[in-house]
């Protein structure tokens, strides 16, 4: 029993942080702890409440490019306290959630603000992004932040939507408004679904075996190809 409960306290920790607005970021999460879970490492999943917590689909094209203006100025969503110990020790923290309009979302902007040098200061942080394309500034803004806090970031995952463009952008924006696009006689040949594919999940779990496996044997995050496969779209 000493030596069980000896490796288990061993074992590497992972905290992944995340917000999903629409369930697709959650997707790629449940996925990804699997990969880590089965390569034996400890992961707590944290969501990120937002006191007031916008709703999916907005409901109409005007309350959509409202909502896309005020993204892009990157306006704050206040969230409630993480329901996790600040400042406790883990071997990584995965910082997950969308794009909205070219920036991190606004409860991960207002996460950062009031929790990041105690959250993140002088740990290992890796952002998971979910978007439909446009995600550079997203990164290198969220890098940013981050590392002003202190945090070491030694990688990244991307996982865009599948569909091409201009079809992707068309259909994301109609789907958030509370469309079906989908099934629109003329977007529907281009547009079949909306979000990550099976495909994509499947990378996930995929890629969360690769991040257990660099923990466990101490291999530098930094060499590591964490990068999704590239599928056909659907």
């Amino acid at each position: 029993m000493a030596r069980k409960a000896t490796e288990e306290h061993t074992r590497p920790q992972v905290l992944i942080l995340y917000y999903s607005f629409s369930g697709q970021t959650a997707g790629l999460l449940n996925n990804l702890c699997n990969g880590l879970k089965g390569q034996g490492l400890e992961v707590t999943l944290e969501k990120l409440h937002p006191v007031n917590p916008p709703r999916f689909p907005v409901g109409s094209i005007i309350a959509t490019f409202k909502m896309m203006l005020l993204t892009a100025l990157r306006q704050r969503l206040k969230i409630r306290e993480p329901d996790i110990p600040i400042g406790a020790a883990y071997d990584l923290i995965i910082l997950a959630g969308p794009t909205w309009s070219y920036n991190p979302s606004g409860p991960v902007l207002d996460l950062l603000d009031r929790f990041g040098a105690k959250l993140f200061g002088g740990r290992r942080v890796i952002p998971l992004i979910s978007c439909r394309g446009y995600w550079r500034m997203h990164w290198l803004g969220l890098r940013r932040m981050l590392r002003r806090y202190g945090a070491e970031v030694p990688n990244r995952m991307i996982f865009d939507h599948p569909a091409p463009e201009p079809w992707r952008t068309i259909g994301v924006f109609l789907k958030i408004a509370g469309r079906a696009p989908e099934r629109s006689r003329l977007l529907g040949a281009r547009y079949r679904r909306y979000g990550h594919s099976r495909e994509q999940l499947a990378e996930a779990e995929r890629l969360g075996k690769i991040l257990g496996r660099a923990l466990i044997d101490s291999t530098p995050l930094a060499e590591l190809d964490l990068s999704p496969r590239i599928f056909p779209t659907e």
